[in-house]
């Protein structure tokens, strides 16, 4: 038996350690397949039959109850493509994205790079500013509505400013309502913006700015040509978060003006549920499955400009 185990450890070595490595891998092989399969089922047995299910619908004439289902096709997609009050929905997530991207990195910027100095009670600014974002919009929109009415702080302020001429119902004005929900979610996401432009300048080189002030730059100029440039890669994964926050968005439009007034302030998501409620479930699934080619067009170019910029 010794001679026989001498062989074996000889033969084991002469094979070399890969070889223990390859067994154990071939052996262990199977097994890793399913640590993966729960995430897998629920992708392909939800997510992607989900979007499957909604591509078939949106071939039907069908109003989401009945056991009458019409094949047309598609129809819904035509009729999709010259439907004004969806091309208008687009074009309000067009501008509420471009605007709150901006207005949402600028301030996100100045606020990371003033907490970054030499502040008093810094961490009470932080929770201030963050704070916004961990309250549901189901409970601010009562307090928002009330804020943007007639008899709301916003023109109680202006009165008492003697700008009385530009009170107005906000959320009631065709000419207002979209940036009023615009100003709501800046308000709502800067805390965002801030907490990932603080984190990528912790990782801005110390010593580079030092240089830089030794050299005479002020902080405005060394904020502009030193940490922005450090920080672009947060910049085009906040533009990608903001695409794809304007693309769904749904809870303050609808909460707030339920897309009115005269769909002033519709969306797509608030588009999709009127359909839906209309008993339109395959034209409203049309409109899902557009929104969500859009959106994944739309990741796809930002993330193929940010790495050509790269």
């Amino acid at each position: 038996m010794s001679v026989l185990n001498y062989q074996s450890r000889l033969a084991d070595a002469d094979a070399g350690p890969g070889s223990h490595r390859s067994h154990r891998r071939s052996g262990l092989a199977p097994k890793g397949y399913l640590w993966i399969l729960p995430a897998f089922a629920l992708c392909v047995g939800v997510i992607y039959y989900c979007v499957g299910y909604s591509i078939h619908i949106s071939t039907l004439s069908w109003d989401g109850l009945s056991s009458h289902k019409q094949s047309v096709g598609l129809e819904n997609y035509q009729r999709l493509l010259t439907d004004p009050l969806f091309w208008s929905a687009l074009w309000h997530t067009l501008v509420f994205f471009i605007v709150v991207f901006a207005v949402q990195t600028s301030l996100g910027i100045v606020f990371a790079a003033m907490l970054h100095s030499k502040v008093k009670l810094a961490v009470v600014y932080k929770v201030l500013i963050f704070l916004p974002v961990v309250i549901a919009p189901a409970i601010m929109a009562p307090v928002h509505r009330n804020v943007l009415s007639q008899e709301g702080a916003v023109n109680w302020i202006l009165s008492h400013l003697g700008l009385g001429s530009f009170t107005r119902s906000w959320l009631a004005d065709t000419s207002t309502s979209l940036w009023s929900i615009v100003a709501v979610q800046i308000w709502s996401s800067v805390g965002v913006a801030f907490i990932l432009f603080f984190a990528a300048m912790s990782q801005v080189d110390l010593d580079t700015l030092e240089a830089a002030r030794i050299d005479g730059e002020g902080n405005i100029r060394a904020l502009w040509h030193i940490v922005i440039p450090e920080v672009r890669g947060t910049i085009v994964a906040l533009g990608i978060l903001n695409a794809m926050a304007a693309l769904r968005l749904f809870d303050f439009p609808y909460l707030l003006t339920r897309g009115g007034p005269v769909y002033s302030s519709e969306f797509p998501g608030v588009f999709i549920y009127r359909e839906y409620a209309a008993a339109h479930a395959g034209y409203s699934s049309a409109a899902s499955v557009m929104l969500l080619v859009i959106a994944l067009l739309a990741s796809v170019v930002m993330t193929l400009r940010a790495r050509a910029r790269k």
